[in-house]
């Protein structure tokens, strides 16, 4: 069971939440702890119960990742970027209690007390996860894909009712070379453009950074390319765009990566993105082709679903 993936899923959430924060408006109280007593204790009888409870589970801990989000994003700022997400052993709330503990300077006494309450929360919740994956592992993939495979607010498998697809956001950024890029240009001038969203402490989403690489040469030879998008570069961070960079090289990625205005079209889509990392294949005229693809393309699944869409549109661009 490859739960440090589901970790680094999960810490997109805080991520996403956090990169959010100014637009919230619930900070000024603490969230209510109440209320899932049951579903760390009840036994389901059956895979259909566990898949219940598992979905319950997982929606709780996102209600508690997602009240005061300007505190949860105090925390992650204090978070060694560069230390393993998750350590042999521990799960993602010991994660946050360590770095609440380390940073419990940084918040009032109130404010360490509710974020020590919620990241032990966590914790149970994530300890009862396990449990129910080992004896129902054919639950957790279920699950996933129903609570945190789509963005929020976005349905690309049921299109609009007047036959349009859905159109990826607008924007006018740079890429991490300060060369500006325009995404109906980007578009237009590829028969199909890949789009993958990372972050550069996300051990899958670095994982596939090399692959990635590889499939941007072969795309390049049918008049294809692939653009890689790291949220933590969002508004020109200078820091972050050298990290990426950095990141990049190391894993001897050279395709193009791109970063716009958070509070831009590009930048709200951004936001509603819940797992990482995401890959979406867009065609020329700049319409998203089949759902998002959810993890890292090392795993044969995601790899086969990408290809699938990616010359379901070539085949499109050529007729």
């Amino acid at each position: 069971m490859n739960r440090k993936r589901i970790f680094a899923l999960a810490f997109a959430v805080l991520m996403v939440l956090a990169l959010a924060a100014c637009g919230t408006k619930n900070n000024d109280k603490m969230g209510d702890m109440s209320g899932n007593g049951s579903a760390m204790t009840g036994e389901p009888k059956n895979a259909e119960e566990a898949l219940a409870l598992h979905k319950e589970l997982l929606e709780r801990e996102n209600v508690i990742l997602s009240e005061n989000t300007e505190l949860w994003e105090k925390v992650f700022k204090e978070a060694d970027k560069g230390m393993a997400m998750i350590e042999d052993g521990k799960n993602y709330g010991d994660f946050l209690l360590d770095t609440v503990e380390a940073a419990k300077e940084q918040f009032t006494d109130k404010e360490h007390e509710w974020l020590k309450e919620s990241a032990t929360e966590i914790s149970n919740i994530e300890n009862r996860l396990i449990e129910l994956e080992e004896k129902y592992p054919e639950i957790m993939q279920k699950s996933m894909d129903g609570d945190m495979s789509m963005p929020a607010g976005s349905d690309t498998s049921n299109p609009p009712d007047d036959g349009s697809m859905q159109k990826f956001p607008a924007f006018e950024g740079k890429d991490l070379g300060g060369n500006t890029v325009k995404s109906d240009e980007l578009f237009s001038g590829n028969a199909v453009t890949v789009v993958n969203f990372w972050f550069t402490t996300c051990n899958p989403c670095v994982g596939e950074l090399s692959e990635l690489d590889a499939l941007n040469k072969e795309l390049a030879e049918k008049g294809g390319s692939l653009i890689g998008v790291n949220i933590f570069t969002l508004d020109g961070d200078e820091a972050a765009i050298s990290e990426a960079k950095d990141v990049l090289a190391k894993k001897g990625a050279t395709y193009q990566n791109v970063y716009f205005d958070s509070d831009g079209e590009a930048g709200k889509f951004t936001t509603n993105i819940f797992a990482y990392p995401t890959t979406y294949v867009v065609d020329r005229s700049g319409n998203i082709v089949g759902e998002p693809i959810v993890g890292a393309i090392t795993e044969k699944k995601q790899a086969e679903t990408l290809q699938k869409l990616i010359d379901q549109v070539l085949a499109a661009d050529m007729g």
